[in-house]
């Protein structure tokens, strides 16, 4: 295994700029993700360190070893591509040994190798049947397993789970998490699927238009992003944004207190998360303005609210089923410790 580093990394598709002036550190051993939007640059990226394509500028490094112009095959790094790629003419045991073969691995060695990743994919029972005879989900899995089945310095996944299933999908990345525990290997993996990218990745970078905005654990990057952009991408329902007076935090006709000296310099606007917003009935003596129950949606496990307050939507999230009747006048207030300030770029202030 090995760590993966970029240096100030460019790449350019005639005048798009699918990454640009990248730089990170990935350590030997790490799960990382690469998390953002359609068309920000993940796959890019991993196309760059898989060597299909060569940076414009900089410097990509396996092993702390420079590899801009080392052929792919030579890099040792096992790739999942979005599209899978399997060979329709071999069959899924076939498409799992290929890699191995190919190296020349002793036949004894494949076959423990093709039944252990099968095992642990669940798809000892398929390994006879070819691609075209397999569901989405079933060739998602010969595809990763085609991958683990090999011993390189890092493994590579594009958005490896997104034909699956919600339920399989859950149970897929929860086994692929306990798989790179155990091998110890590095996994790099990229996903438009915020949920994804929090619950698999050690760390993870938040890319926007080629950019690296934030790096960090999942948790440091929701209690504390580094922008609007990244505030709003992580979370759901997302982040509520709202303006700011001297008098307090502004909401339409609904006011949420908030003491000014709380307040850093040149705040332009304030986000609250729906999980800190509280949400109580309405009484006189409450200061400021109520707000009024829009809608109710209850969800098992907790509700989501959404507030009308004049001027915006609000939305709160609460746990279990809370008796909140639509149309109903409430009162909002949220602990100042939780309240993320943003500048008039939407750069991250602190008090």
């Amino acid at each position: 295994m090995a760590g993966i580093s970029f240096r100030n990394v460019t790449k350019r598709y005639g005048k798009t700029v699918a990454v640009k002036n990248a730089s990170f550190d990935i350590q030997s051993g790490e799960f990382f993700c690469f998390f953002g939007p359609p068309l920000s640059g993940k796959s890019t990226i991993l196309k760059l360190i898989l060597g299909l394509e060569t940076p414009d500028e900089g410097e990509v490094l396996i092993g702390g070893k420079p590899v801009n112009h080392v052929a792919p095959a030579s890099r040792n790094v096992a790739m999942v591509f979005q599209n899978l790629a399997l060979f329709p003419h071999m069959t899924a045991a076939q498409n799992i040994r290929f890699p191995l073969v190919e190296r020349k691995v002793p036949e004894a060695t494949i076959k423990a190798r093709v039944d252990e990743v099968a095992a642990k994919l669940h798809i000892a029972h398929l390994l006879h049947k070819p691609p075209a005879q397999l569901s989405g989900g079933e060739r998602q899995r010969v595809a990763i397993a085609r991958a683990l089945v090999r011993d390189p310095v890092a493994y590579l996944m594009d958005d490896p789970i997104s034909a699956l299933d919600a339920r399989l999908r859950e149970e897929t990345r929860v086994e692929l998490k306990r798989i790179q525990r155990e091998l110890g290997q590095t996994l790099i993996y990229v996903t438009h699927d915020q949920e994804e990218a929090m619950s698999v990745a050690d760390r993870m970078a938040i890319m926007e238009d080629g950019e690296i905005r934030q790096i960090g654990t999942p948790v440091e990057i929701y209690d504390r992003p580094a922008s609007r952009y990244v505030a709003q991408l992580l979370g759901a329902p997302m982040m509520n944004l709202m303006a700011v007076d001297a008098s307090g935090l502004e909401a339409g006709e609904g006011t949420i207190i908030l003491p000014g000296q709380a307040m850093p310099q040149d705040v332009a606007g304030v986000g609250i998360r729906p999980e800190d917003l509280k949400v109580e009935p309405w009484a006189e003596s409450h200061p400021g303005r109520p707000a009024t129950v829009y809608e109710v949606e209850p969800l098992g496990g907790y509700t989501v609210v959404t507030l009308d307050t004049g001027g915006q939507k609000l939305r709160a999230l609460m746990r279990g089923q809370p008796d909140v009747r639509i149309e109903s006048a409430v009162a909002l207030s949220c602990n100042p410790e939780r309240i993320h300030f943003f500048g008039a770029a939407g750069e991250a202030l602190r008090p």
